[in-house]
C-alpha cells in the first residue's frame, strides 16, 4: 500500500529554498518576526527607563553617603544640632531590635496559621475569612497600623518603646508570611502526605515531617521578604517606638531606627545631620538590598 501526499491548498504558498525544497532559514523580513523584534526593542526600552530612577537614586546614596562611611559612623551616637562627626549607631541597633521582635511574634503566629489554612481546615468558612482578611491587611496602611499598635499597646504601657514597634510591625509581617506560607504548603504533592500517612503517620507528623520541611525553601523566602519590608518602615514606629538619642538598653524604652533618623536629619538645617541622613540612606538600602538578594537564594529552585 503506498500513500501520496495530498497536495497543497492553493491559497496556501509553501516557502521553498534552491530546488523547490521548503526554506527553513530564519527570516528578518517575515511579519511576524519584524513584530518580534520590536516589541522585544520596546520591552528593552521600557526596562530601561524604569531602571532609570532606580540608579540615579542608588548613584546619589552612594556619592553622598558613601562619604561618611566609617567605623564611627557604626559605633558612635547620633550628634546634637552644632556638633560635628557623630554616627548612626544606636539607630542601627534599634532597627535591628525592632525587626527581631516583630519576627519572634509574626512568624510561629503566621506559620501556625498557614497551616491551618493549607493543611487543617482548608475549605471551612472561618479559613474563608481568615484567607480575606489577610488579603485585605497586605494592603493595609502602614500608618494604621501604628495607630492601632498606639491604642493597643503604646497608652496601655505609658510610653513609647521598642516593643510596641515591633508590635506594629508584626502586625504588617503576619498576613504576608501566612499568604506566603499557604501557598509553600499547597504546592507540596499530595501523593507525598498520602505516602506519609499510609505508612501511619498522623496529619501532625505529616505536616511536621513532609509538608514544612519540603515547603521550607519558600515559607523562608516569604520570612525574609517580610522582613525587607518592614525594615524600612517609618510611620508606625512614629507612633510605637518614637526616636532616642541614645543606646537601647531595654525594649520598654523608646529606641531610634534608620527610617526615623533619615526623617529627622533631612529636614535639619545642618549639614553634618544631612550628611549622616545620607549615609544613614545608604546603610538602610544596603540592609534591604541584602535581605532581597538572600531570598533569591534560598528560594530558588534547587535541582
Amino acid at each position: 500500500m503506498t500513500f501520496e501526499a495530498s497536495p497543497a491548498p492553493p491559497n496556501q504558498a509553501i516557502p521553498s529554498g534552491s530546488g523547490g525544497k521548503p526554506s527553513l532559514g530564519y527570516n528578518s523580513f517575515e511579519p511576524r518576526a519584524l513584530w518580534n523584534l520590536i516589541l522585544t526593542i520596546a520591552v528593552w526600552l521600557v526596562a530601561a527607563l524604569g531602571a532609570v530612577p532606580l540608579f540615579s537614586v542608588l548613584y546619589m546614596l552612594i556619592v553622598k553617603g558613601g562619604a561618611r562611611l566609617s567605623g564611627e559612623l557604626f559605633t558612635e551616637l547620633p550628634p546634637a544640632g552644632f556638633e560635628m562627626g557623630g554616627g548612626i549607631g544606636n539607630a542601627i541597633q534599634g532597627t535591628l531590635v525592632t525587626v527581631a521582635i516583630a519576627s519572634l511574634i509574626s512568624i510561629p503566629i503566621a506559620i501556625f496559621a498557614a497551616i491551618y489554612l493549607a493543611e487543617l481546615r482548608p475549605h471551612s468558612q472561618i479559613s474563608s475569612v481568615a484567607r480575606f482578611l489577610a488579603k485585605v491587611l497586605t494592603g493595609f496602611p502602614s500608618i494604621l497600623a501604628g495607630v492601632f499598635v498606639y491604642a493597643a499597646v503604646v497608652l496601655l504601657m505609658g510610653s513609647y518603646s521598642a516593643l510596641a514597634g515591633g508590635v506594629a510591625l508584626a502586625v504588617l509581617m503576619i498576613p504576608t508570611i501566612t499568604l506566603t506560607a499557604e501557598g509553600a504548603m499547597q504546592m507540596v504533592p499530595q501523593r507525598m502526605k498520602d505516602a506519609a500517612i499510609g505508612m501511619g503517620c498522623t496529619n501532625t507528623q505529616v505536616v511536621w515531617s513532609v509538608t514544612l520541611p519540603t515547603a521550607l525553601p519558600s515559607i523562608v523566602t516569604g520570612v525574609i521578604l517580610a522582613v525587607a519590608r518592614v525594615a524600612g518602615e517609618s510611620a508606625p514606629l512614629l507612633f510605637t517606638a518614637l526616636f532616642s538619642n541614645y543606646w537601647l538598653r531595654n525594649i520598654t524604652e523608646p529606641t531610634a531606627s534608620l527610617s526615623i533618623l533619615i526623617y529627622n536629619f533631612s529636614s535639619m538645617p545642618f549639614d553634618n545631620q544631612i550628611e549622616l541622613a545620607w549615609a544613614a540612606s545608604l546603610v538602610l538600602v544596603m540592609i534591604v538590598l541584602s535581605f532581597n538578594i538572600l531570598s533569591r537564594f534560598i528560594g530558588r529552585p534547587q535541582v
